[in-house]
């Protein structure tokens, strides 16, 4: 089901399907991040200077998480000072690194996201809970 919104971004006016939005930033200033599907062009909505659009997207954003969505893995990931929601059914690889660290990259951009054990244990649990549930794989422990 498509869920299309309009919203302003740089005098410009884009129609995005949100349904095909893989990952949202939510950033401690309050901005939110997100990337257009198949062009990577980065879309940051302002609450004081485009508080409709703004509203559109937060609205969207808790439909999701409240909701279950058929074929959706949605979860929240704190890295870099900023709150991501990422589908990560869209995540096309995973890397597991010696020091037990796991990277991924988010679609429709070229942000990677690194999540330790030890400072993001929540996060790397749900990460590897989906790994393991959607591709039978288990990492390696970690060596310290």
């Amino acid at each position: 089901m498509a869920y299309w919104a309009k919203i302003v971004h740089e005098k410009n006016e884009y129609v995005v399907n949100f349904e095909r939005v893989t990952a949202f930033c939510c950033e401690a200033n309050g901005r939110v991040t997100f990337w257009l599907p198949d062009c990577a062009i980065p879309i940051v909505i302002n609450p004081l200077s485009n508080p409709q659009d703004y509203k559109k997207v937060l609205e969207y954003i808790k439909r999701f998480t409240e909701l279950e969505f058929e074929n959706t893995y949605w979860v929240k990931i704190f890295y870099d000072r900023n709150e991501y929601i990422i589908n990560l059914n869209c995540i096309s690889s995973f890397c597991h690194e010696p020091n037990g660290r796991i990277t991924f990259w988010l679609p429709d951009s070229t942000i990677p996201i690194i999540i330790n054990p030890v400072s993001n244990s929540d996060s790397y649990k749900k990460v590897l809970e989906y790994i393991h549930k959607e591709t039978g794989y288990h990492f390696a422990e970690s060596q310290k």
